[in-house]
């Protein structure tokens, strides 16, 4: 009897052990270094520090509902009310978004990048991958509306966790931009993770998923149940862009499909040759713009009737 309670204390102490590391990977996911990242995108011409200095932008503080400051960068270099918002993804910082920003402000937008919770200079201890992103990024847009007032014409772009995240926004908070372009989201989050702990774990999901998702709501609040962009998307009226690499191993495609499939009314799809996770515009650059001006120019510059 008592070999057999040690067994069952082992194997719960394991268990529990591999839900806390497993929730630990999720909540205080490993970041990439800024340095690297500003290297990084500096060394692919992605980002010339003195062309974005030399922009007309400032420094901006806006105060997340959750107590901690969201730090953004408002670019204006045209006169105009129309304006775009760069949502990166985990791991990521706004330096990351600057290649985005660059092609919009070639097209005539004025744009906001900023960083999410717990990346680059904005505060928060924890990464929801979208569940506490989304409450953030409908404050930026609040913010920017009050800043530029009700004639603002408003897009958003979102990469990876910052698609979902911009997805999570608009189909559970509130349908507020104009336009919306998602590069590689997730469609539920549980779906993914699954596929991950297949993939690196070599576990089966139904054994931990529970457990994990028990923690996470004890520690951070939230279900993993509850992000999921797919159970919203038909909230969305506004057009969407959706943007994926088919030869992404991490997020895989057919994710984003299910999303386009999912979404009702004005959409449009590019799945691009080249690059794996987040690569799209890196790899597709080219193409990558001359789906976004088709996008712009078919829902943007000539929307449809309302």
């Amino acid at each position: 009897m008592r070999k057999a309670f040690r067994t069952l204390f082992v194997l719960l102490f394991f268990w529990l052990s591999l839900g806390l590391y497993f929730t630990n990977r999720l909540m205080y996911m490993k970041k990439k270094d800024e340095e690297l990242i500003l290297r990084r995108e500096k060394d692919a011409g992605r980002y010339n520090p003195d062309e974005f200095d030399s922009l007309p932008k400032r420094e901006v503080d806006i105060s997340s509902p959750f107590g901690y400051t969201i730090k953004a960068q408002l670019v204006e270099p045209h006169q105009t009310n129309r304006y775009i918002i760069i949502s990166h993804g985990v791991t990521e910082t706004k330096i990351n978004s600057i290649k985005y920003a660059n092609m919009f402000l070639a097209r005539g937008f004025n744009t906001l990048i900023y960083d999410h919770r717990r990346h680059g200079e904005s505060g928060g201890k924890t990464t929801s991958f979208g569940h506490y992103e989304k409450f953030d990024l409908k404050t930026v847009v609040d913010w920017l509306k009050q800043e530029k007032g009700p004639q603002l014409e408003l897009g958003i772009h979102g990469e990876s966790m910052g698609a979902a995240t911009m997805l999570l926004y608009a189909g559970l908070l509130e349908d507020g931009a104009d336009f919306y372009i998602a590069d590689c989201p997730f469609s539920d989050f549980k779906e993914q993770l699954a596929y991950l702990i297949k993939k690196d774990f070599k576990l089966i999901p139904g054994l931990l998923l529970p457990l994990g998702d028990a923690l996470l709501r004890l520690r951070d609040k939230y279900s993993i149940r509850n992000v999921s962009p797919i159970s919203v998307i038909e909230n969305i009226k506004h057009p969407i862009l959706f943007i994926h690499s088919q030869k992404d191993d991490f997020i895989l495609p057919t994710m984003t499909k299910d999303l386009f499939e999912h979404k009702k009314g004005p959409k449009m799809l590019f799945l691009a040759a080249n690059g794996r996770h987040a690569q799209s515009f890196n790899e597709n650059r080219a193409d990558y713009e001359r789906v976004i001006d088709e996008f712009l120019q078919k829902y943007v510059d000539h929307p449809l009737p309302s």
